[in-house]
Formats: structure tokens, sequence, C-alpha cells
């Protein structure tokens, strides 16, 4: 088994839930963890997105909590597969978004990588958005990379769909050429509104929003934003799409019943995305999601609903739809330590390839 044959991604994302974490040699090998975050972490995650009092000491304290937990779940992958360190050439790890501002020419994700090398004696690769935001591109979404050298075909003109606490497409064309963005709210809105009205942390399986009716007017009401009507690239966050956002643009809806509510956000969710796909990807073959949303099997139906495009989850292509974005981050790694470009400016914007990311050796 040669040294330098696996790669580990790690990736937390907007939903704040927890890590996902994969080892891999991409060529088929491939074992995944999943830690969620402590209550604690998660709450203090949260407020970090918005400003207040002791940022820099709180998001500190909060960068040392996020490294020991991608550290555990280093160890767990480990465990799990029987993989030595010493067999890994390089940790991917996100950290997590607290701001995303690419007009302001910045992105900020609390992570700890110094820390995370540490206590894992593997190099990590770190901070990979913002070389991209410096060559003037949106340092996100970073994935369209990734998804075209997995789920390309030749054949067929595809479409992934990553549906998180924001979503985003990669359209792939058969020719080889990929364009992405994101297209809006994916998870958040609905975590966001179900948290407030019944302490849970999402809706399972969308039950919730099921047992509502959508809302027509309020649903346009929510589509009138103008990130919907720019051209891409765009990206976007908890900067725009946070629960103040919501609460504001449901003034003069006090009558709407909260599970119509939950319902007319799955569905902007889902018309955000099929809208996207009707003007810039119209001729593709099929849609494929990934995401904690391909496990909404409302939002799924929701979504089929919208498109005339087959929707089914990656796992119809060999990738479970739970495992895509810390793989994303894994090849992120293997770019880097190949010295070869990870963002593609026909998505970001940026003004060329780059290579990205920063090493903090074992």
């Amino acid at each position: 088994m040669a040294a330098t044959t696996f790669y580990i991604g790690l990736m937390s994302g907007t939903s704040l839930d927890g890590v996902d974490g994969v080892i891999t040699d991409f060529h088929g090998a491939q074992v995944a963890a999943y830690l969620p975050f402590p209550s604690s972490l998660r709450n203090e995650l949260l407020a970090l997105q918005t400003p207040g009092a002791n940022e820099i000491h709180r998001e500190a304290l909060a960068a040392h909590q996020l490294a020991q937990l991608y550290a555990a779940c280093v160890a767990e992958l480990l465990r799990t597969s029987g993989i030595s360190a010493a067999h890994v050439r390089a940790i991917g790890a996100h950290g997590q978004t607290i701001r995303h501002l690419p007009a302001a020419a910045y992105t900020r994700q609390i992570n700890n990588p110094a820390l995370l090398a540490e206590l894992t004696k593997i190099d990590v690769i770190a901070d990979f958005r913002s070389r991209d935001i410096a060559a003037g591109g949106q340092g996100a979404p970073l994935v369209p990379a990734f998804h075209q050298s997995v789920f390309g075909s030749p054949s067929h003109a595809r479409v992934i769909v990553n549906i998180g606490g924001i979503s985003n497409i990669s359209i792939l064309a058969a020719d080889g050429s990929v364009t992405g963005f994101d297209t809006g709210p994916g998870n958040v809105l609905m975590d966001a509104w179900i948290h407030q009205h019944q302490g849970k942390a999402y809706d399972a399986d969308g039950q919730w929003a099921a047992s509502g009716k959508v809302v027509d007017t309020l649903l346009a009401h929510l589509l009138d934003e103008d990130f919907f009507r720019q051209a891409p690239p765009k990206s976007t966050g908890r900067d725009l799409f946070h629960l103040g956002w919501l609460n504001d643009r449901l003034s003069g809806f006090s009558a709407a019943k909260p599970e119509d509510v939950q319902a007319t956000l799955a569905a902007l969710t889902a018309r955000s995305i099929a809208d996207a796909i009707r003007i810039y990807a119209k001729d593709s073959d099929a849609v494929f999601v990934c995401g904690g949303g391909a496990h909404n099997t409302y939002l799924m139906q929701c979504l089929s609903d919208t498109l005339t495009q087959t929707v089914q989850s990656t796992a119809a292509l060999g990738v479970s739809p739970s495992h895509v974005e810390a793989l994303a981050f894994a090849w992120l790694a293997q770019r880097f330590c190949d010295r070869q470009a990870g963002n593609l400016p026909s998505v970001t914007g940026a003004r060329g390839e780059r290579l990205l990311g920063a090493l903090y050796p074992a």
C-alpha cells in the first residue's frame, strides 16, 4: 500500500448539523463518518453568523472546538477503515463559514488547521475559498469541478444539485463544459422555521411541510428577492437567507399556518432551483441531488413536480448524497498536493484557474 494513497475530506456546512468525513483513494475505496455538533458548539457557530460582542475571542474558541471535532472524525475514519495515518497524504478541511461576502472581497471560515495537523499528524489543506476571491471570483461554489470529474458524461447533459443549508447547481454539459452557481436557500429557512415553532433541528423527511399547503402569494413574495434575479456567477449564504429575512417577509401573512409556511419554504427551495435549471440548463437530460435535501422526500417530490427532467439522488450514479461534499474537499486536497487548479472560472468568475488552499504540515 503506497504511503500517499488516501485523502480525507471534512465538511461542515451551512446547515450547522455536524461534520461529514470521508477517506478515499478515488479508485473505489471509501469510508465515511459523521459526528454531530454538540449543542453548545452549534449554538455558538449560529451566533457567530451575525455581529456580536467579543467575536474574535469567541471565534478562536469555536475554532478550537471545531478542530477537535474534526480530529475526532479523522480518528473515527482511520479506526473504521483500518487505514494508518501514515497512508493518508492530506486532509482537506473546509471549516465553518460564518461570513461570505465576495462583494466585499472576503469570505470567512472558522477553522484551526494548525491544531488539526497537530492532533492528527497528517498534512492539512484548508482555506480553499480565499484564493478564488483574491482572483476576483465568488469563492463558491467550489464543488462543480469535482462534480464534473465524478459525474460528468460524454453522452448525457446532467445537473447536479447540492441541497445543504444553501442550494447550488453544477451544469455538466456533454461536451465537458461546466457552469454552476448558488441558487438560493436549501434547508436553511426550513430548519430555522421548524426550530422556531417546534424546537427541532430539521423537518425529518419533510413530514411537517407535507402536512401544510403552499401559500402561492407568499411564495411569490419570497421569490421577489434580488438574488434570484441576478445572473451568475453568484453565491450566497446565511448573510442573506436567515430567520430575520424570513420574518420580515412574513409581515402581512400572519394568518398563514406555520405548517403552510413550512410547505411554502420547501416550494421556495424547489422553485428557485427549478427556475435556475429552466433558464440555464433547460436541455439537460436528468437532475441528480446530493446533500441533506436529498433525504427530504417532500422536497424531492416538490422538485420532481416542478421540473420536466427526471430527479434522483446521486446514489443512482454510485455516490451517496451524504458523502459528495466531503469527497469534494478530499479531491480539492488532492488537487492542491498535485499542484493543480481547484476552481473553475466559468463557475466562480475568477480571472483564471488557481491553486486553492493553504498547507499546514504534519
